[in-house]
This record gives C-alpha cells, sequence and structure tokens, in this order.
C-alpha cells in the first residue's frame, strides 16, 4: 500500500458491553483467543504497513502494558488523549498530528476483522488515490451484516456516498483520510460524522463496498453471540 500509517481507535468507554468493560478495555476482550486490539494489529501488519498509532484513554494502562508486552513487527506509537476523552473526530485529529505523513487508515476495532478484507481495503486505496479523494469509507450492505438489529448509514453509486430514508449501506470501522480535512478544526471532543457531513454536501465523501460478511460488536448480546460461533 502507499500508506504508511495506520491509526487504531481505543480511547472509548466500551458501555454497551459493560459489566465486561468495567474492568477491561473494549479492544482488549477476546474473540477466537485473541484481543479485538491484536486482530485489528494483524490486518495492518498483512496489509504492509510499518506504523501504527494507537489513541487511548479509558484504561490506558491495560492498553499500553498489552503493547509492551506483544511485541508486534509495526512501529506502534501509543497516543494519550489527555484529562478528556476526544471522541473519534478529536482522537482522530490529536493522533495525526503526531505524524508527517497526509494520508492515514483508520481501523476500528469493534470489528472483526479477517483476511477477507486485506484485497478490498488495498481496491478501496486505489479509488482513493485515483479519485485524489479526502475521505473514503468501508461500507457493507446490511444484509451482510451479522447483528441484524443495526441500521443502514449510507447509500453508495459510483463510489460516492449519499444518505436517504433507504441508507442501503453500513458503515464497517475502516476509513482512509486526508490530514488536510482537518484544516478548520482543533483537538477537542468532536465526531468524525461532522468530517463526513461536510463531505456529503459537497458530494465528495467516497465509498468502496464490501463483500464480505460484517461482524461488529455491537453490544454484550452480540459478543456473546460471536463467542458461541
Amino acid at each position: 500500500m502507499k500508506i504508511n500509517t495506520a491509526l487504531i481507535l481505543c480511547a472509548g468507554y466500551g458501555k454497551r458491553l459493560n459489566p465486561l468493560t468495567k474492568k477491561i478495555p473494549k479492544p482488549l476482550l477476546e474473540l477466537n483467543h485473541i484481543t479485538m486490539l491484536e486482530n485489528s494489529i494483524n490486518l495492518i501488519e498483512n496489509l504492509g504497513l510499518k506504523k501504527i498509532l494507537i489513541n487511548t484513554f479509558y484504561l490506558k494502562d491495560q492498553i499500553k502494558k498489552f503493547i509492551r508486552q506483544k511485541k508486534f513487527k509495526c512501529n506502534i506509537k501509543v497516543i494519550d488523549e489527555g484529562k478528556d476523552i476526544l471522541n473519534t473526530g478529536g482522537g482522530v485529529l490529536n493522533m495525526i498530528n503526531h505524524s508527517r505523513d497526509k494520508d492515514f487508515l483508520i481501523i476500528n476495532p469493534d470489528t472483526l476483522w479477517r483476511n477477507e478484507n486485506i484485497l478490498e481495503i488495498k481496491e478501496m486505496e486505489k479509488i482513493y488515490f485515483s479519485k485524489s479523494a479526502k475521505n473514503i469509507l468501508l461500507i457493507v450492505k446490511k444484509n451482510l451484516s451479522f447483528d441484524k438489529d443495526l441500521t443502514g448509514d449510507f447509500n453508495l453509486k459510483k463510489n460516492l456516498i449519499s444518505k436517504n430514508h433507504k441508507n442501503e449501506f453500513i458503515y464497517t470501522g475502516c476509513q482512509i483520510i486526508n490530514k488536510k480535512i482537518f484544516l478548520n478544526f482543533q483537538v477537542q471532543n468532536f465526531s468524525i460524522s461532522e468530517i463526513w457531513n461536510i463531505l456529503l454536501k459537497k458530494n465528495k465523501l467516497y465509498g468502496f463496498e464490501s463483500l464480505n460478511k460484517f461482524y461488529h460488536i455491537t453490544n454484550l448480546k452480540v459478543f456473546k453471540k460471536l463467542k458461541d460461533l
């Protein structure tokens, strides 16, 4: 891949997975004898990226200890959010301020990533650079979601995302983003959806369709079902 650096979002409280997340941060919960965080790091390493930035806030010392002990191949740097949690947008901006790169792959460890995702992420990157995009999201049709309670977020036509009453596609938790779209933002608590909404209005939010089954740890009920697979 042309992109050198990936970001993994690990700062959240994971309240929908209480009581499990009372003592363990959500990225360190295990499925198939591997933590969700390690599953995400493996995906990134298999994509060929060399650098990873991870943001932390809630139970951050456990995540830092996990990274130290595992000794992954990638160069991994943990970025502390400070005294206040920054949400997805603020967290991403805080991380990219620690890098000289311009383009970043962003991974949400709430999704159970598999080898089948590798090829489509590489294809998504090709679209991103060919369109000179500033943001592209990996999205999937609702019927491929393991969690049937998830509602759609977007529509997709010719790699352009839109929204209306149909919204047949769900965001998978993987995107590529360019740091230029944060020019008018400061490091504070805001959602990445604010960026998406600005691009949607300009008809410049791009998407790439995943054709693989989508496993997302939405809540405790879904997590337990995935544990039983």
